[in-house]
């Protein structure tokens, strides 16, 4: 599919302004349904009737681009079952019309024949052998409900969907705001307090730094909305030369994971959208396998993620993991899984072949928050292994509020392969733009901020934003030899302090706290002696 085409008749190019609009007023509509109840049903609804709208979009696109070179086309779905076909006119079916024509396995179709209801047409597709966009769309809808009662009210959101005009890639993106405007809303109603989605600006710098390349295989095993899996097949796609290349790309090289059904949904909305035939995403929870149990044969070449923070399985799935290394923590369950998953070194690649150099071994970036690198116990003896068995080259820490509003929770990114045992880990400190505190929801990180990185990336040096440290220094045992601490939270020693430049209030404001910080600090340790305070 051409990245940024738009057909003869597009409409004005939907921002993500106008989507934000578009998604409220549908909210207000939604909420006169009696058969809705929050969010976590108007979410859903409004998902998969944007799905059918960005489908006829881009199939109308790509019909196309198909009459322009001289090449066949065979749509997804067939008429009357198209956007086009029974919802694009505002004066369309409506009310218990439109409802019986959703629902019923059978019913009176809009052009005034009988067949199967739109779900049930929608959940008994089949693709050509080997899969493809149809078979997708049935999977979706397996799992879809309409759970609207009122026609009139369901004709009004579609009415208000028909709005929106997806016309390249670009704006595909801003799917995602579908997702993250509610997120917030939705957390509190589902008590989930540890899914927050990854910018397309960090998820473009992963995939830079992790070059992908045609033949690799790429999973993310918490793939949610599935942006890690859409910048690795854009990334990949430009590589393709031959009609091989591009049945590579489309069957052997992407695959995700997400258990959740309404991320799940959208991740397959994402990648068809952008041009994958049939997206290989397992809807089960990827922690269900034992460790033990995956082999060669189950491992990959790349996995770019970023898994839950903070959140609980079941006993049944801590069972899968090493006695030693079980945890509630689900970030460090999804670190130990990442890591049994990596190919070993000198495994066949088919992305890699002869005269290449040996292969290294599969290649890793991972979200991680703060508490992965200081964290002790289980945490630290996952990350010895990860030392020791793996080369964990790079450390990027990014600045405060990167993932605002959804969380203030300190992150950073991980790079590790199987090469070698780690010798050094080198740190970078991804500054904030000049002037700022921190990002906001109106002003997020930018994919040009990481321009200095990239440029380091492959020439590294020391610098007031780089450092290393050697691996045994992150390691402390005690004079018996058991573990006690893996720290890899360390500051930057290169910093300088940028005093001199604060207004005279910030500054004065910074040396109270600190100063009040000071005085804590030495209150506790007062309190540690047995000294009596004042």
């Amino acid at each position: 599919m051409a990245q940024n085409t738009k057909s003869k008749n597009s409409q004005p190019l939907t921002t993500a302004q106008r989507l934000s609009s578009i998604v409220k007023a549908c909210r207000d509509i939604m909420r006169k349904d009696k058969g809705l109840n929050g969010d976590l049903d108007r979410l859903p609804m409004l998902t998969w009737v944007m799905f059918l709208k960005f489908l006829d979009d881009m199939e109308q696109i790509r019909e196309e681009e198909a009459k322009m070179s001289g090449k066949r086309f065979r749509a997804a779905l067939d008429s009357p079952y198209r956007w086009r076909d029974w919802a694009a006119k505002p004066e369309g079916i409506t009310g218990d019309e439109l409802i019986s024509f959703v629902n019923n396995e059978e019913a009176v179709r809009p052009d005034g024949t009988k067949g199967p209801g739109l779900f049930a047409y929608l959940r008994g597709l089949q693709g050509a052998i080997g899969g493809d966009r149809r078979d997708v769309i049935a999977i979706v809808f397996k799992g879809t409900i309409n759970r609207m009662i009122n026609g009139y009210l369901l004709r009004d959101v579609i009415n208000k969907v028909n709005d929106i005009h997806f016309t390249s890639s670009d704006e595909i993106h801003t799917l995602g705001h579908l997702y993250q405007s509610m997120l917030k809303e939705m957390r509190d109603a589902a008590g989930d307090s540890g899914e927050f989605y990854t910018p397309r600006p960090v998820v473009r710098f992963m995939v830079e730094v992790i070059d992908p390349k045609l033949g690799e295989v790429i999973l993310d095993p918490a793939c949610g909305t599935g942006g890690f899996l859409v910048e690795s097949f854009k990334h990949m796609e430009k590589q393709c030369k031959t009609v091989e290349d591009r049945q590579t790309l489309q069957t052997q090289s992407i695959f995700g994971g997400e258990a959740k059904s309404l991320p799940y949904l959208l991740a397959q909305m994402n990648l068809v959208l952008h041009g994958l035939e049939s997206p290989k995403i397992d809807p089960l929870n990827s922690l269900r396998f034992p460790l033990r149990e995956i082999g060669d044969k189950d491992r990959v070449d790349i996995i770019m993620t970023n898994p839950p923070f903070g959140g609980e399985e079941e006993r049944g799935i801590l069972g899968n993991f090493p006695e030693d290394k079980q945890t509630s923590e689900t970030a460090l369950l999804f670190l130990q899984l990442i890591m049994r998953k990596l190919k070993r070194p000198g495994s066949p690649s088919p992305a890699r072949g002869q005269g290449q150099g040996k292969y290294i071994g599969g290649r890793a970036a991972v979200v991680v928050p703060n508490g992965t690198l200081f964290g002790d116990g289980v945490c630290a003896r996952i990350k010895e292994e990860l030392l020791k068995d793996f080369n964990l080259h790079t450390v990027v820490r990014l600045p405060n509020g990167v993932f605002a509003p959804y969380t203030s929770i300190p992150t950073n990114l991980i790079f590790f392969d199987r090469s070698h045992p780690t010798d050094e880990v080198w740190y970078y400190e991804q500054p904030l733009p000049e002037g700022r505190k921190n990002y906001t929801k109106t002003q997020p990180i930018q994919f040009e901020e990481f321009a200095d990185c990239l440029k380091w990336w492959t020439q590294r040096d020391e610098n007031e934003r780089a450092w290393k440290i050697p691996a045994k220094d992150l390691l402390e045992y005690d004079p018996d030899g058991a573990l006690k601490a893996v720290n890899l939270d360390r500051k930057n020693p290169n910093a300088v302090d940028d005093f001199e430049h604060l207004p005279p209030k910030q500054l004065a404001d910074d040396i109270l706290k600190k100063e009040q910080r000071i005085a804590e600090i030495m209150m506790d340790i007062k309190r540690v002696l047995g000294e009596p305070l004042g």
